[in-house]
């Protein structure tokens, strides 16, 4: 009989613990650590000196009153420089996002039932698509709006604007609500919706519908993708610099009327599997009176656009099949290509954010690869030292897998991302915030924290936000939001497969 096995080694693990934290201290610390002795001596060498040797030691320093004069300036100058040239912080005062009517949920059984009984429909797709849902990480109360629901579906102009209307107008009023702001004070209006982009303009529809300024700045972004939430953030915050004393609206939303595919195509029945209603409406501002209310501020904004490759290019893209029916398609190895604009996306934003410490092992294991061994395994930075959130894009199950396992985040921090797809699926660009709200619905949003969004869209694109946390974020004040009447259910179980 073989011996038992030895009793795993728990001092050797908790001393290398402490080897760790040391280090991590120790650099993240290393100009105080240096700046010390030196503060240390002078004070010790002045402390020694004799009054009248320190009146001699200043007598030997003559300084005229032209000397005293050009100094002050230069001070001055220098100062008024670093205030007029630094970058306007942009807070984030609050958001809103839709919540789908009862009416409009849509369970298993009834997407089946629907995917069968559709006259374009075959034998293959409906078991195609069945398996897709059984593994995608949805719940039974996403929601879809009604024109997709109809049998044969009945997409048209009219029922997209609807769709548009009560999400953006849901989000609008709601926003309204929770800050304050009158729609004729907004400066800035920036609206992204990928796939529906009609005319007039989804924010003129806002415009005329809010009666706003005749001089408001407004812009409409389309064909982005599921990323363009934070592309619109950017660009309001570029506007915002630009503009003192302003405040901008940003809407994030995906009208899904009049994209239902009504092919056979597996490539591009995905989507309809993953996409669901969803919407956001955000308040930013970079006035000093919203200073103290605000929520977040914006730290930084980093964007990655891999169009330059083909591959990249056409891996999400909108097509006609062999039969005329346009949808999106989604290629095989869109998951290879998302990883490496991750890895882009990082590479820019890992010197913004992370500890001394870890960019000091990422260095040291990049020159190791050059310059020794170009087998060595390369150092992936340990986010988790500088995050203390992730809202990951809730695109489906296998991109919230691989983000956990490129990043080697927990369970617990990437459970916003999972019970957001299952609670309200793939909202594209509005995902990040429906996480944003869970997380503060769970109120785990404490003054000081840091939080990572990360999404991914066509083109192809990785875009990532980095938020500070302004003020601990009360839990109740999300009552009436989108987790209201469920925060207390969640997190769930989710299965790797659900049997249908």
């Amino acid at each position: 009989m073989a011996p038992p096995p030895p009793p795993p080694e728990y001092s050797q693990s908790v001393k290398l613990k402490y080897v760790k934290l040391g280090y991590h201290y120790l650099i993240n610390n290393f100009l105080i650590f240096l700046l010390l002795p030196i503060t240390l001596s002078l004070t010790i060498e002045t402390l020694r000196k004799t009054p009248e040797e320190l009146q001699n030691l200043c007598n030997s320093i003559k300084l005229t009153l032209i000397h005293v004069i050009s100094s002050l300036f230069l001070v001055i100058y220098i100062s008024t420089y670093y205030i007029m040239s630094r970058p306007r912080p942009v807070y984030l005062v609050d958001h809103a996002l839709f919540k789908p009517p009862a009416s409009f949920r849509v369970s298993f059984a009834g997407f089946m039932e629907h995917a069968r009984m559709a006259p374009f429909s075959e034998p293959r797709s409906v078991h195609f698509q069945m398996k897709i849902l059984e593994r995608s990480g949805l719940g039974e109360q996403t929601s879809l709006p009604p024109a997709i629901r109809y049998i044969p579906p009945s997409p048209n102009m009219n029922l997209a604007r609807e769709e548009a209307e009560l999400v953006i107008f849901t989000c609008m009023d709601s926003l309204i609500r929770k800050t304050g702001v009158e729609p004729k004070d907004v400066d800035i209006l920036v609206l992204n919706c990928s796939l529906f982009s009609p005319t007039p303009s989804l924010t003129a529809m806002v415009v005329n519908k809010y009666e706003m300024r005749s001089n408001i700045k407004s812009f409409n972004l389309s064909g982005m993708g599921c990323s363009a939430g934070l592309i619109s953030i950017d660009l309001a915050k570029d506007l915002l610099q630009h503009h003192p004393n302003s405040n901008a609206v940003v809407i994030s939303t995906e009208i899904l009327t009049p994209n239902s595919y009504m092919g056979k195509e597996r490539a591009m029945l995905l989507p309809n599997c993953l996409f669901r209603m969803g919407g956001a409406a955000v308040l930013l501002s970079n006035r000093r009176s919203d200073r103290r209310r605000a929520k977040y501020r914006l730290a930084h904004v980093v964007r990655t656009h891999k169009g330059a490759d083909d591959k990249s290019y056409r891996c999400v893209s909108q097509e006609e099949d062999s039969e005329g029916n346009v949808g999106i398609k989604l290629n095989i190895d869109l998951m290879a290509i998302a990883g490496e604009a991750l890895k882009s996306n990082i590479t820019t934003m890992g010197p913004l954010v992370l500890p001394a410490s870890e960019q000091l092992l990422f260095a040291l294991s990049l020159i190791g690869r050059k310059m020794i061994n170009s087998k060595w395994k390369q150092y992936i930075p340990d986010f988790k030292q500088a995050f203390d959130h992730f809202c990951i894009h809730a695109g489906g199950r296998a991109v919230i897998d691989e983000l956990q396992r490129s990043l080697r985040l927990t369970a617990e921090q990437v459970e916003a991302s999972r019970m957001s797809l299952h609670r309200f699926g793939n909202t594209s660009s509005s995902s990040l915030w429906y996480e944003l709200s869970y997380i503060e619905s769970k109120g785990r949003m404490k003054k000081g924290d840091r939080v990572w969004q990360i999404a991914f869209g066509s083109g192809f694109k990785c875009n990532s936000a980095v938020w500070k946390c302004n003020r601990t974020v009360d839990r109740t004040a999300e009552d009436g939001g989108p987790w209201a009447d469920c925060i207390d259910n969640y997190p769930v179980y989710i299965p790797e497969v659900v049997k249908l």
